[in-house]
């Protein structure tokens, strides 16, 4: 048992002081808590009388004058010869260890201190961390979902336009198809990670692809803005990891909560600071990471091959590059790759289930219409990519970001849910995506001109009313609503965040607060900003609410009637293709243009050569 003086120097905040006495108390150590507001002097007299304090706690709050103030403490000790007798610490908010180390302390104690790490110091023991305070599994979304519908009626118009897209697809096939086809039977992960090439792969591969990538299989040529990372930086990567990971420890944002896991996106375009990003969102708390690639990257037929680093947003999708990522991942961290977009959509998913991803991310309709990528070929690629997420075992989201360009989020939704339908006929599990936006749509008809809270919880609703499935609003959360600055853009992704919180949603996406308009990367110390603001959020309702009006459930109504006669035109013409290209499911005039990359690629598999 130690005898322990705590004393704050500070006019009135004692209260970190008052919980350490009473964890000492509770440890079998006698405590001595003196007043606050004494002069250093009358502290040090305390010491003087008694004679068998062996340590000295101190707390300071405010900052003014911190650095002057303990210098003088310490400086008095010495001089009343108490020094080497005691052993001293301080702590506070106005406390960093580098601070008390640099001032004298033999510990300082900063803000999120606990209680057992103060009781460690005064028993001269190493503090451990308590593995359970802070572990994290890995959780899978779509537990305890049955896809069951609870409209009959959409279900009905939902598996009639299924059957039309099942017929349509049916014998057709598309370069993307073939190379994910060929990337599926040929290359072994387990091989090529033992650096045993990639077998027969390479063989029929490059043929498949567009000409930057055929150039780069022939004489090694990269595309203008990538290059591969030099030995040096592969060697500097690694020991980057190794230090990091030896002294990290992940943080839980959702409070007493168990829902909804927090989501950011990565994409610097170099996989070395994308590691470093993932790191800074799991030690600030982020459940799962998202992977996305250039936008050159997804016009281009077939994937490079290295590890190579890109000038510009989006890291490129290859092997190595992926491969370094989920080397750096914590166990607890779920991975998504996105491939709802562009022409590398099927051997995406492939290459994202082979290498280890949970999650990918796939939207026929938004590919089409917002994406850039010819409605057949789209059509094409994300009936194969659903075969393979099926295949792979993994959810994959189905984003409505066609809301950004104007779409009304009943047409999105009903573009969603055909989608939706298509995976669980084909045995996937489909997780959906409304956005929470302060999208065109709402700003011309003034869905939100009294509050940011009643449209998106309607969106909640009408899918609920719809079917029994996973929810997880993105992406992120907040779009329209965020300002270049950081302070507001917090504060927004958190309201945003606690509303999903309260309507029980499966996960969110959030943006880092520089995502806007930060002109290039996103910067780390932006990605920190909104984990630590939706934690203290999450923090603050606990298990309390927000609550939204009945106005939410009028919004819901309407939606619903929307989704349902977009579904019903959809029937009445017959054909998914058309009925994209004549904007039922978001036209010109709102804001949405079928796409043209891969146009007239899609063939029929019996005239292949």
């Amino acid at each position: 048992m130690a005898k322990v003086l705590l004393a704050p120097i500070d006019p009135v905040h004692d209260i970190g002081l008052k919980m350490i006495a009473r964890g000492l108390n509770g440890a079998g150590h006698e405590v001595i808590l003196l007043q606050p507001d004494l002069p250093a002097e009358e502290i040090v007299q305390q010491i003087l009388r008694h004679q068998d304090v062996e340590t000295l706690l101190l707390s300071r709050t405010l900052g003014y004058g911190v650095g002057e103030l303990l210098a003088r403490f310490i400086d008095l000790t010495d001089a009343a010869g108490v020094r080497e007798r005691v052993k001293i610490g301080i702590g506070g908010m106005a406390i960093r260890p580098e601070l008390a180390a640099e001032l004298g302390f033999d510990a300082g104690f900063g803000p999120g201190t606990t209680v057992e790490e103060v009781i460690c110091f005064v028993e001269n023991r190493e503090y451990k961390p308590d593995p359970n305070r802070t572990q994290k599994t890995k959780r899978d979304m779509t537990a305890g979902y049955d896809y069951r519908y609870v409209a009959p009626g959409i279900a009905n118009k939902l598996s009639k336009i299924s059957e039309i897209i099942f017929d349509w697809v049916k014998n057709k096939t598309s370069p993307g198809v073939e190379r994910a086809r060929i990337r599926d039977e040929y290359w072994d992960v387990e091989r090529w990670r033992d650096r045993l090439g990639n077998d027969d792969l390479e063989k029929y591969y490059p043929q498949l692809c567009s000409e930057l990538p055929q150039k780069f299989y022939k004489t090694g040529e990269l595309h203008p803005k990538t290059r591969r990372f030099t030995k040096d930086e592969v060697i500097g990567l690694e020991k980057y990891l190794e230090e990091t990971k030896s002294r990290m420890s992940v943080a839980k944002l959702q409070h007493t909560r168990r829902k909804p896991l927090v989501f950011n996106q990565y994409g610097t375009g170099c996989p070395f600071m994308d590691i470093a990003h993932i790191l800074a969102s799991e030690a600030w708390g982020a459940d799962g990471v998202v992977h996305f690639d250039p936008s050159w990257g997804a016009r281009t037929e077939g994937f490079l091959d290295g590890f190579l680093t890109h000038q510009e947003d989006g890291t490129v999708i290859t092997p190595a590059n992926l491969n370094r990522i989920w080397l750096g991942l914590e166990k607890s961290t779920l991975w998504q790759i996105r491939a709802h977009r562009g022409l590398n959509t099927p051997e995406t998913v492939v290459l994202a289930g082979k290498i280890g991803a949970d999650l990918t991310k796939i939207n026929i309709c938004y590919g089409a219409l917002g994406a850039g990528t010819d409605p057949e070929r789209m059509t094409v690629d994300g009936y194969y990519s659903i075969k393979y997420a099926q295949k792979y075992n993994m959810p994959f989201d189905i984003v409505t970001n066609e809301e950004l360009a104007g779409v009304p989020a009943h047409k999105a939704f009903a573009g969603m849910l055909i989608v939706a339908d298509l995976a669980i006929k084909l045995g996937a599990r489909p997780i959906l995506q409304p956005l929470f936006a302060y999208s065109p749509e709402v700003m011309i008809n003034d869905l939100m001109d009294d509050n940011y809270v009643n449209f998106n919880a309607a969106k909640i609703y009408a899918l609920r009313n719809i079917i029994n499935a996973p929810i997880w609003p993105g992406a992120p959360i907040g779009f329209l609503t965020h300002t270049e600055d950081r302070v507001q853009s917090a504060m927004t992704t958190t309201l945003h965040a606690c509303l999903a919180m309260s309507l029980g949603v499966d996960a969110i996406s959030i943006a880092s607060t520089d995502e806007s308009y930060s002109g290039g990367p996103i910067s780390v110390p932006a990605k920190i900003d909104t984990l630590r603001a939706v934690k203290d959020g999450f923090r603050f309702f606990g298990h309390a609410n927000i609550t939204p009006t009945e106005q939410a459930n009028r919004y819901a109504e309407q939606i619903l009637d929307g989704i349902e006669n977009v579904l019903d035109h959809v029937i009445a013409e017959g054909d998914f293709i058309a009925a994209i290209h004549k904007g039922l499911l978001g036209s010109r005039e709102e804001g949405a243009y079928p796409g043209r990359s891969g146009k007239d690629t899609v063939q029929e598999k019996n005239k292949l050569p």
